[in-house]
């Protein structure tokens, strides 16, 4: 398959479990710079190949073709983040930029010495599933958005769900990074922001950054 078909079930199989939930073509046409034609041209074309479901006006599904496709692409993309991220201590946007042009390149032979040779890791360094040599995520996700949780109590960083270099250049900068604790110290529910600590520092972020910031309750 090309490597625009790869996107493309990528993309609506990403859409599919983050909070927007939104899989309608344009909302995937947005998130992969193509206009609104295009990408009901490809939904359209890949219906066909029996990869997904199309219907007028609705959201796209994978068919189990489909999201086999998707989660292979998947399982690469976030074995490589792991690689490039443990061998050459990259950040977390470069490594996400890599692992989008070698995703497409590696064969699965590779894709299960790379899984060997990191020790068959669960996660990549953004705290997402990585799915295993049978295509399947054996991990259950109980996180929550930082915008949806409680003041006074402290969390353990789970996802960092984004591919915005800002974004990264600011968790690294603020220690936000997978697996460090944060103390959830003011929710400002009417202007949608929280505030929380880490390091002894005192951090207000917006929505924007409280909804993609993604952590597990310490008990």
């Amino acid at each position: 398959m090309s490597v625009a078909v790869e996107n493309f079930v990528k993309a609506i199989y990403k859409n599919n479990n983050n909070e927007s939930n939104d899989t309608k073509p344009g909302n995937i046409a947005k998130k992969l710079g193509i206009s609104n034609a295009a990408a009901t041209d490809m939904a359209k074309k890949l219906a066909t190949k029996h990869l997904l479901n199309y219907e007028k006006y609705k959201a796209l599904k994978l068919t189990d073709k489909g999201e086999k496709m998707a989660l292979n692409i998947v399982r690469k993309h976030r074995l490589w983040e792991a690689f490039l991220y443990k061998t050459f201590d990259m950040s977390l946007h470069d490594i996400h930029r890599e692992a989008e042009l070698l995703e497409h390149e590696t064969s699965n032979f590779l894709a299960n010495k790379i899984s060997e040779y990191l020790g068959n890791p669960k996660f990549d360094p953004h705290g997402d599933p990585i799915p295993n040599i049978n295509g399947k995520i054996t991990t259950v996700d109980v996180s929550i958005s930082l915008a949806n949780t409680q003041e006074g109590k402290s969390y353990t960083i789970s996802r960092l769900m984004s591919d915005d270099k800002e974004f990264f250049d600011f968790c690294a900068q603020n220690g936000l990074k997978y697996g460090n604790t944060v103390l959830v110290t003011k929710q400002f529910n009417k202007n949608k922001m929280t505030q929380i600590s880490i390091n002894n520092n005192t951090i207000l972020l917006n929505e924007d950054f409280s909804k993609i910031i993604y952590a597990n309750e310490i008990n």
